[in-house]
């Protein structure tokens, strides 16, 4: 671990002071003296209480002043009640001092000496506890939902001192100690105070200041001392491969951003458009030397590529702190720490603040079903199994060999609904995608028979995995109207976005895993083959409305041997980038909000490589600058016309045109919103072109086209209907008019209608 090897500096040399009072000679062993047996417990770290007796004591026989000043051959205490300072007896080599002072007031300060100099210590053991009987009962039950405000490293200014105070929770440790760079990384140096009712340690250290790296050291149940842990509320690390905290400035940010805030809050989701660009910040781009580019490099480049293109938000894959780059995030080790990868944590608020002046939102990815067995991370953290179910039947992942959360625990719960708020108020976090839902709500995920064990009913459902995604979505919308919760569940799981109090679980949206997968499956088809299985692209309109979906074309379909989207599309390169397309017009067609992984808009030929970033001089040759215009055109359509977006997750918005036109692999549909002229998406998914297709139509008259994807402007043949078609009335397949169109080969039409 990187920061187990820091050193601090050695005691500076100080301005000689005044002379200080001799050493006073040996003393008979009295009352207030601790015990031969206590003093070697401090030197050794292994005191099991070490506020009860390092520190200032009033004992029978006056004021004792105890310390642990390792290096130190004298420890004088300085006090303005004091006439001159009084010396403590050296009790241990290692550097445990005893002694009275009497008279000498809580403000004292030490004086300590040895060969090499002189320096001044703030005693920690001086100063009273910051959590109070308040914290311990909402803590208890689990109800302390500010908990980032309590727990972690906090500058403060306590008892008209500055400093850091540090708080943790391990009910079964028998030592907590604070380490870092500012005490050499020794754990007998700075022992916590364990407060009993909740098993968490506390301690404020004076002198400390943002910046300081720091992880905790937990000697175990059992006594064993444990590997160094990093702070599970950690605000900053350290750019990995070290694994240490940081204090973060407790500075606020100024954000700028509050007319968004509020338009936010009244904005219905569910009605207004929502097209998402998923981005993975390490491999967006690269600068020089493959070096990775920085919040704010982002806040420029990658804010104005997203405006530019017409998206209405960007998803960033996890960006919390984790220490696997080819993990993408999605095994987390600090949750409440924008990782050091790109910057400092004021950076990324910059890049939100830049994000929604811009008008876009911001979605994190965010993992609360599982978390890497990492020995400096949340893993049998105190020596026992406490963040993590204790059955490995249900604390163990086989897919990804993680630790599961205990989400039945109330401080585990509480932790996590915790973090979830923690970014949409620290960060301004506009949703939380949230990851591997489907792995939380079944107790027989990826499980054979007798590797799970059933609920108290019997069944297979994590009863506690519900009720807390239930609380969670119940506190992040109370708390953050407006914000948004998106689950990626990949089941038929009924009421995943239905309210909790209707007996769903609460989410604001779904990812439609039955969409994607369908979808593609069709479009890779040849084809002469693409007839006989039609129903894969009309059979999602079942259950369509389900659900509030989000329609993804995500990370996870362009990677691993998958090949890349257009590398996908079947046929030679034109007819490969005319499919492409054509399926996206009839993805921003379909109900349900859009995602594309980046790279999909300007049809990337490689599959997504973590390491490197994204083929970006594609953009000079027709196909790909086609392909981006195409998808620019689409998402200013998507957002400008309310019959695109106003009832994605209502069935009255949509009406079949086309559908059982397998033998020509027609398709066409209607997009309807209130008040406004419907839209009719019609596509040919065919290298044979359809002319003079009779199509049915809801309305008669004419008939503008909005968007030919055979367009030349996309890098297509130029061929369609002169800009327009007239409807006549008349009875066609049950719709009341019918118009004579052309759709080109491999081509998706919009049409708005323009009245009679």
């Amino acid at each position: 671990m990187a920061k187990n090897t820091k050193t601090s500096a050695s005691p500076s040399k100080v301005e000689k002071p005044a002379p200080l009072a001799k050493k006073p000679a040996a003393e008979k062993a009295e009352a207030w003296r601790l015990p031969e047996v206590e003093i070697a417990a401090l030197a050794a770290g292994r005191h099991h209480d070490p506020f009860a007796v390092l520190g200032p004591h009033n004992t029978p026989d006056g004021l004792v002043i105890r310390a642990f000043v390792p290096n130190a051959e004298s420890v004088f205490v300085v006090s303005p009640e004091l006439k001159e300072p009084v010396a403590l007896q050296r009790r241990h080599d290692d550097g445990v001092f005893e002694g009275r002072a009497a008279g000498a007031g809580r403000a004292y300060h030490l004086h300590a000496a040895n060969a090499g100099g002189e320096w001044d210590v703030e005693d920690p053991y001086r100063f009273g506890p910051l959590l109070g009987q308040v914290d311990d009962y909402l803590y208890v039950e689990g109800t302390h939902l500010r908990l980032w405000d309590k727990l972690g490293a906090r500058p403060v200014h306590h008892e008209g001192v500055d400093g850091v105070h540090f708080a943790v929770w391990a009910p079964h440790a028998r030592r907590v100690s604070i380490v870092g760079d500012f005490n050499n990384w020794d754990g007998r140096r700075h022992p916590m105070r364990k407060r009993i009712d909740t098993g968490v340690w506390e301690i404020f250290l004076p002198g400390v200041g943002a910046g300081a790296y720091y992880k905790y050291e937990i000697i175990g149940p059992n006594g064993a001392l444990l590997p160094l842990k990093s702070d599970p509320f950690a605000f900053a690390t350290e750019l990995r491969p070290g694994t240490a905290s940081r204090v973060l400035s407790a500075e606020p940010f100024a954000w700028t951003d509050q007319q968004w805030i509020e338009d936010r809050a009244r904005r219905d989701a569910r009605k207004a458009p929502m097209s998402t660009y998923e981005v993975h910040l390490g491999s967006w781009k690269r600068g020089d030397h493959q070096r990775f580019l920085s919040y704010d490099e982002f806040a420029d480049q990658l804010i104005t590529y997203v405006a530019h293109m017409g998206y209405t938000h960007i998803e960033l894959m996890p960006v919390s702190e984790h220490p696997l780059d080819a993990s993408w995030g999605y095994q987390p080790t600090g949750l409440f720490a924008p990782t050091s990868r790109f910057g400092s944590p004021e950076g990324f608020a910059r890049l939100v603040n830049k994000a929604h002046e811009a008008g876009i939102g911001v979605i994190l990815d965010w993992v609360p079903a599982h978390f890497p067995t990492d020995s400096h991370g949340l893993a049998w953290f105190d020596g026992g199994a406490l963040y993590e179910h204790p059955d490995p039947r249900r604390g163990f992942h086989p897919d990804w060999n993680t630790a599961i959360y205990d989400f039945g625990r109330r401080e585990v719960a509480n932790f996590l609904i915790a973090n979830a708020l923690f970014w949409l108020e620290r960060f301004h976090i506009d949703g939380l995608r949230v990851d591997a839902v489907a792995s939380m709500l079944y107790l027989d995920y990826s499980r054979k028979a007798g590797e799970w064990i059933p609920n108290i009913h019997g069944g297979r459902e994590n009863l506690d995995a519900i009720a807390f995604l239930q609380r969670m979505n119940k506190e992040v919308y109370a708390a953050h109207p407006g914000v948004m919760t998106i689950a990626e569940e990949s089941t038929a799981w009924p009421g995943v976005s239905k309210p909790v109090h209707d007996g769903g679980l609460g989410f604001g949206f779904k990812w439609n895993m039955g969409f994607m997968h369908d979808t593609l499956d069709y479009m890779e088809r040849e084809p002469i083959y693409r007839q006989y299985h039609h129903d894969d692209l009309t059979f999602g309109l079942i259950y369509a409305f389900a659900e509030n979906f989000v329609l993804p074309l995500s990370h996870d379909e362009v990677v691993h041997g998958k090949n890349s989207i257009v590398n996908k599309m079947s046929g030679l390169e034109g007819d490969k980038f005319a499919t492409l397309r054509a399926y996206y017009t009839m993805m921003w067609a379909y109900p349900g909000k859009k995602l594309l992984f980046m790279g999909q808009d300007f049809g990337q030929r490689r599959e997504w490589n973590e390491n490197v970033g994204l083929d970006w001089d594609l953009m000079q040759y027709g196909p790909h600058r086609g392909l981006s215009d195409l998808v620019r055109d689409l998402n200013h359509l998507y957002r400008g016309r309310p019959a695109l977006h106003e009832r994605d997750c209502e069935g009255d918005g949509f009406e079949w045109m086309v559908v059982d036109d397998n033998t020509n692999s027609v398709f066409a549909w209607a997009r309807y919103a209130s008040n406004v002229a419907p839209i009719v998406m019609v596509a040919n998914l065919t290298p044979v072109a359809r002319d003079d297709y009779v199509l049915p139509l809801p309305l008669k008259g004419q008939w503008r086209e909005l968007l030919n994807t055979d367009s030349e402007r996309y890098f297509g043949l130029n061929r369609g209907n002169l800009g327009s078609i007239h409807a006549q009335e008349g009875d066609w397949k049950g719709k009341p008019a019918m118009a004579r169109i052309n759709v080109p080969p491999l081509t998706a039409i919009l049409l708005e209608w323009a009245g009679n």
